[in-house]
């Protein structure tokens, strides 16, 4: 990843990246994609200097980025190789979406505030990512001309997954989608095999909801 690392966060990055494996965090390529991707970036400036701490913090339109251990959970579910079309739905900070680039082919990412979109792309661009594609639109119907993916990603929560992103998913890929109310989902896995999803529940969590024709009602 290109753009110049500012010295007095290596070792906040690198503390970070401890607690992440005493944690729990093995994916030795995700690690490094976390000790790579500038945190300190993809968070508006009144909060930078807490860029490295292991919390979410807001971004705006009441939108966060979630705490680097969500993230960190999330992606290893996708068991990436860098061979992989990746879709994300929620770009919000592009944080995640920047760790999918070091960890990907290919990454399509979909984000239904302009405002949140056109700072993303600003920041993508500045620390130097290459293989992200970015639209505006309703996530929930996914991004149907670049299918089928090999990943999906959800970065807000559903009641259910939307019929159009299982559709999308390729056989024998992976699907990641906090499931439940607007208040609290589980972040679960699904697997397709055999064109049906194999379910497999992951952890408790609280994500902002997916808003969109096979989401929640705006």
């Amino acid at each position: 990843m290109a753009g110049a690392i500012e010295p007095e966060f290596r070792g906040a990055r690198r503390r970070l990246v401890e607690a992440l494996q005493d944690k729990g965090i093995k994916d030795l390529a995700l690690l490094r994609a976390i000790d790579t991707v500038p945190r300190h970036l993809f968070v508006p400036p009144t909060v930078r200097h807490r860029a490295y701490e292991d919390s979410a913090l807001p971004i705006g339109n009441g939108q966060t980025i979630s705490q680097p251990y969500v993230h960190a959970r999330a992606v290893e579910q996708l068991m990436l190789t860098g061979k992989e079309r990746v879709l994300e739905i929620g770009t919000g900070s592009a944080y995640q979406t920047a760790l999918l680039s070091e960890l990907a082919a290919q990454v399509f990412s979909v984000e239904r505030y302009r405002e949140l979109l056109d700072r993303a792309r600003g920041v993508l661009q500045q620390a130097g990512v290459r293989n992200v594609s970015l639209s505006l639109g309703d996530g929930s119907l996914g991004w149907r001309e670049y299918a089928p993916y090999d990943g999906i990603v959800v970065s807000a929560g559903a009641p259910d997954v939307p019929a159009a992103l299982e559709e999308q998913l390729a056989e024998g890929g992976r699907l990641l989608i906090p499931v439940g109310d607007k208040d609290e989902q589980m972040l679960t896995l699904f697997i397709k095999r055999g064109g049906r999803l194999e379910r497999r529940d992951i952890t408790p969590v609280r994500f902002v909801p997916l808003i969109g024709a096979q989401g929640w009602p705006s």
